[in-house]
């Protein structure tokens, strides 16, 4: 056996015990040959179908991708889809544009943020009509379309939406003809109603030590995240870009094209794809995540290496995947370095232009923990007392604490906000944006919030206190995949007494909610 068989085969044994669920499936190809197909445990766990190559699966936002390749296919400028998406916008005074969807530059909050803060219970539907709804009540963006980077579903169901309006063509059917049938892709279908997959394939929640049940999915999805593809059609797909990586008019040439900000700036994510960096070499690719499902895809460009990694629950696939190439390469994933102490700038900060809370605390030897973003961060100290992931860079300067996002095209210097949070902000509260409210109540003494709308009415939380006239508002679940984040609930006062709220989260910021009561 070759060293490198040796790793696929210990990498093969691991993955079910590292990343334990229902089932999964891999698939890692090199200069276009398969190097490992492979699939394990169950499809459906309660019905006893094996999960093989051939097994459908969500890949989720993956799916965005193959949107932006229709979308270029039909199109040499994008740009002939504006018109119909700003149809779509109907309050917004400048709509952004279909690059500018498609390089998540749009500034357009996420819609699947915004259901929450119409209310929407964490299983309730979400359609077409709820949808539509929730975009065409846009009114203002977070940021001015291509000066900062921030993810948004409903970009591609924006681009998804107009393409198949300009063509006159089912997306179903643009995606088969333009892009599935030309790659090999024999199995791939739009999938938008994720209640169910035609050969039975279940997504599944919970976890190893406290079981695991089906997955509740009532979301209708599109461009976002809508396809079901099996391992054998991503197979396909990455010979597909192997075979045409010549040819600068492929459509994975076009895709993976460098994208800037206005200014500029180099931006690392654009056509439904994330650049980025693993062990030294250039990548192109996504993850993906619903209820019940998580899949990871990575091209490594110079090394003509992809891996797949699709699990039917909710372990980490992006790490599955990165295992997988560390294998190939025969490389180690570095870890921090343990004996440097905790920096003294732990604690509450607030960032200023997006309004949203920064904490920060000890994440084990050698690390921190960032909560700002969608997800919670972990940085690796560096010997220079600044910390890092490669995405964002914590260091303090004569300044303060400065926090450098790259990818966002974004650097600020963090304002501190320690000290105690003042209780007297029970009442409620009303976004005239939104036409939606939100109310806090003291229960007892402890302060507890939530949100109601044309979508329903969400269930009560309990309220992190963060800082002076600064609260944290959890969002543990929300209609699918992961909730996008805690909200910040930062407090206006007019002498002293409360008049309002901005609330945001990272995937919508900066709205304003007046005291009513």
């Amino acid at each position: 056996m070759t060293d490198l068989a040796a790793r696929l085969d210990r990498l093969l044994q691991a993955l079910p015990r590292d990343y334990p669920g229902p089932g999964g499936a891999i698939a890692i190809l090199r200069a276009g040959e398969v190097l490992v197909r492979h699939a394990w445990g169950f499809a459906n766990a309660e019905r006893r179908i094996p999960f093989t190559p051939r097994s459908l699966f969500r890949i989720c936002s993956i799916t965005k991708q193959f949107t932006c390749a229709a979308m270029l296919d039909a199109w040499d400028d994008p740009r002939a889809l504006d018109p119909l998406i700003r149809r779509r916008l109907p309050l917004l005074d400048a709509a952004p544009d279909a690059l500018a969807l498609a390089h998540n530059q749009s500034g357009l909050r996420d819609y699947w943020a915004v259901a929450m803060l119409h209310g929407a219970p964490a299983e309730s539907g979400f359609g077409e009509v709820e949808a539509a709804r929730v975009i065409a009540g846009t009114r203002t963006l977070q940021f001015q379309p291509r000066t900062r980077y921030s993810y948004s579903n409903q970009n591609f169901r924006l681009l998804s939406d107009a393409l198949e309006e300009r063509e006159g063509r089912s997306f179903a059917e643009l995606l088969r003809r333009r892009i599935f049938d030309r790659a090999g892709m024999e199995t791939a279908i739009l999938a938008a109603d994720t209640r169910a997959l035609p050969d039975g394939t279940e997504g599944y929640e919970g976890a190893q030590a406290s079981g695991f049940r089906a997955a509740v999915n009532n979301v209708i999805w599109t461009g976002d995240a809508g396809i079901a593809a099996s391992l054998d059609d991503m197979i396909a797909w990455e010979r597909h870009i192997d075979a045409t990586r010549d040819d600068p008019s492929s459509l994975y040439a076009r895709l993976s094209a460098p994208v800037t900000f206005a200014n500029g700036a180099p931006a690392p994510y654009g056509f439904g794809l994330g650049r980025g960096m693993e062990f030294g070499r250039a990548t192109t690719g996504h993850g993906g995540a619903l209820r019940g499902w998580r899949s990871h895809r990575i091209h490594l460009a110079a090394e003509r290496l992809s891996v797949v990694v699709f699990l039917n629950h909710l372990a980490d696939a992006a790490a599955a995947a990165l295992d997988a190439v560390a294998a190939v390469l025969d490389e180690r994933r570095a870890g921090p370095d343990e004996t440097l102490p905790a920096p003294e700038w732990l604690g509450a900060w607030r960032e200023p232009e997006t309004g949203l809370s920064v904490r920060l605390d000890g994440a084990g030897p050698g690390r921190v923990r960032l909560r700002f973003g969608h997800n919670a961060e972990r940085l690796d100290l560096q010997p220079d007392g600044s910390a890092t992931n490669g995405r964002t860079r914590l260091v303090r300067d004569a300044a303060g604490l400065r926090m450098d996002r790259p990818q966002e095209n974004q650097s600020s210097h963090l304002l501190p906000a320690a000290g105690a949070a003042h209780p007297d902000i029970a009442g409620r509260y009303r976004c005239a944006e939104l036409d939606a409210g939100l109310e806090i109540a003291d229960a007892g003494g402890a302060l507890y919030g939530a949100f109601s709308g044309f979508l329903g009415t969400s269930r009560m939380e309990l309220l992190e206190p963060v800082g002076p006239d600064l609260w944290a508002l959890p969002c543990w679940r929300a209609l699918d995949h992961t909730p996008p984040g805690d909200w910040t609930l930062a407090v206006r006062r007019e002498d002293g007494r409360v008049t309002g709220i901005e609330l945001g989260c990272w995937l919508a910021r900066r709205l304003s909610y007046e005291r009513v009561g």
